[in-house]
């Protein structure tokens, strides 16, 4: 298989990546599209090392670090959830802790990336975990029609020290639970539920009324990493890891409370 071909077949986790450093679509595709034009306009940038993923995303890290893409989203979305940095060195805590538990490189790669020795790597990644667990709290409803998994996700999150305010299987359940309980501060669905509907129009039809980060689960994440359209910012792919969980569940919070303080000093 040639250089270029293993690079496709990285691309969507890139993206997955880059929309959860930067909380958004636009904006992390931006980031993708200019490590794309940099990898065409220095093809040796990737060296000639046997683990192509691991180079991608050291470029990709290059290039975030070093490049201000998202001024130039920012003109097409206003409302982006998440605080842009322009300009700036996003904290390495947060690039460990997703390279490490979100995309699953080995501390030895996660270092690579990020220019850094294993030991920072180990630093960072438990810095970032004070960091976003602190005051994050929220409620949460699940949506997913699997028992064993929704047990799985309750009890995950509710490690984190959140509270599940419903377990939803259909797409008329979720709007019940969400009509009649506490509002959630956070959505976690599936994209296939028991009856056929979608967790995707549960999602369009709880967000007509309040607005809440969303964090998809599908067993087929390259589906929705294409970058041909509106697609969701946080994704999970099945089967998933518990570490994986706990840091997209960060990274949306994250967004969502920077988001806030941002709405509350402009007031």
């Amino acid at each position: 298989m040639s250089t270029s071909q293993l690079v496709v077949q990285h691309l969507p986790y890139l993206r997955r990546y880059a929309r959860a450093l930067t909380g958004s679509q636009v904006a992390g595709d931006a980031y993708v599209a200019a490590t794309l034009e940099t990898l065409v306009n220095e093809p040796d940038t990737l060296g000639r090392s046997t683990n192509i993923k691991a180079d991608l995303f050291r470029v990709f890290t290059r290039i975030w670090n070093s490049l201000s893409v998202n001024g130039r989203s920012e003109q097409v979305q206003h409302d982006l959830p998440a605080e842009v940095r322009l300009g700036q060195i996003t904290p390495l805590p947060r690039q460990a802790f997703l390279l490490s538990c979100l995309e699953g490189f080995s501390e030895e790669d996660a270092a690579t990336i990020l220019g850094v020795d294993v030991a920072e790597v180990r630093d960072l990644v438990d810095e970032a975990g004070r960091e976003l667990a602190a005051d994050m709290a929220t409620g949460i409803l699940i949506i997913e029609d699997e028992p064993l998994i929704a047990m799985d996700l309750e009890a995950l999150v509710e490690g984190l020290g959140h509270n599940v305010i419903g377990v939803a299987r259909t797409r008329s359940e979720a709007v019940k639970i969400a009509s009649s309980e506490a509002r959630p501060g956070l959505i976690l669905a599936d994209i296939q539920l028991a009856d056929g509907s979608s967790g995707l129009d549960a999602v369009n039809d709880l967000l007509k009324t309040f607005e809440v980060p969303v964090i998809f689960i599908t067993a087929y994440p390259e589906r929705f990493l294409t970058g041909e359209r509106p697609e969701p910012a946080f994704l999970i792919a099945k089967p998933f890891q518990p570490a994986n969980v706990s840091a997209v569940i960060s990274q949306a919070l994250f967004f969502q409370q920077t988001a806030r303080r941002r709405e509350a000093k402009s007031a």
